[in-house]
């Protein structure tokens, strides 16, 4: 679905991989209806558009209140006139910390923000989609969701859910108007680890950890394209892509590998 002249509706708008969609989509000529919980974030990533409020709209909103994400749509095609794609980016990590430390309050946050909050939007706008030429529905999943990374097991198992959310999704609307797309980012320049309201790991660790971050702007520049050419899956970065293969041809030595690789963040 070619973007231009489309409106979409995009969640986590405010910062990251968010944003610097965000400012892509305008600069392809999209309307954008970005969502976030943060005003200023949304009304920085709009200065940044260079754009009014006829292609940058922001909606103030925490996803996991079903009761304003159903009322969304509404205000979405009343300001806009039409909803034709939506973008589920908005998400959250958990503590750096083993299942058996985690508290059941940060699971259930990490499941409502991650599975329950996307689910909330695609029951809100796919009526809405499904009434259009032409829609389409993103789904950010993670590397997380593939792949079992220790410290981060509730965050994976909540994009596990993502990634079959969407297949199931693509394999239902395999003959609509709709298509349907999961993304699998791997490590990305952007502040969720302070956005999830945790202390991010320090320089040493990262570099420890032999992960290169790709710039959120190289990452939405792969995901928008992802979108525009229908893809059925889209890796993000080079560690994405390798341990994408290396863990269907060999799962156990990959959870090893990865496992090892998280051991300065975890102080094993």
């Amino acid at each position: 679905m070619i973007v231009n002249q489309k409106t979409i509706v995009l969640t986590g708008a405010g910062s990251g991989m968010g944003r610097e969609m965000a400012l892509l989509l305008l600069k392809k000529g999209a309307n954008v209806a970005g969502v976030d919980i943060h005003p200023d974030a949304l009304a920085e990533t709009q200065r940044l558009g260079g754009v009014d409020d006829s292609r940058f709209k922001g909606f103030v909103l925490d996803i996991t209140n079903k009761e304003k994400v159903d009322a969304l749509p509404a205000e979405v095609i009343s300001h806009f006139g039409q909803v034709d794609g939506l973008i589920n980016n908005a998400g959250i990590i958990q503590k750096f910390i083993m299942v058996n430390e985690l508290e059941l309050s940060d699971i259930e946050r990490v499941m409502n923000v991650n599975f329950y909050g996307p689910v909330y939007f695609i029951k809100a706008f796919l009526p809405h989609l499904l009434k259009r030429p032409e829609g389409h529905i993103v789904n950010i999943s993670s590397m997380g969701g593939f792949l079992p990374v220790p410290g981060q097991t509730i965050y994976g198992a909540s994009k596990a859910a993502i990634k079959l959310l969407t297949e199931g999704l693509y394999s239902e609307l395999a003959n609509a108007n709709v298509k349907v797309t999961v993304v699998f980012p791997g490590a990305i320049q952007t502040n969720i680890s302070e956005n999830s309201g945790l202390k991010a790991p320090s320089a040493e660790q990262a570099e420890n950890s032999k992960f290169k971050a790709l710039p959120a702007q190289k990452a939405a520049e792969i995901i928008i394209k992802g979108m525009e050419e229908n893809q059925f899956r889209v890796t993000v970065g080079p560690d994405a892509g390798f341990l994408d293969k290396l863990y269907r041809l060999a799962p156990k030595y990959a959870a090893n590998f990865i496992r090892k690789k998280m051991g300065s963040l975890l102080n094993q």
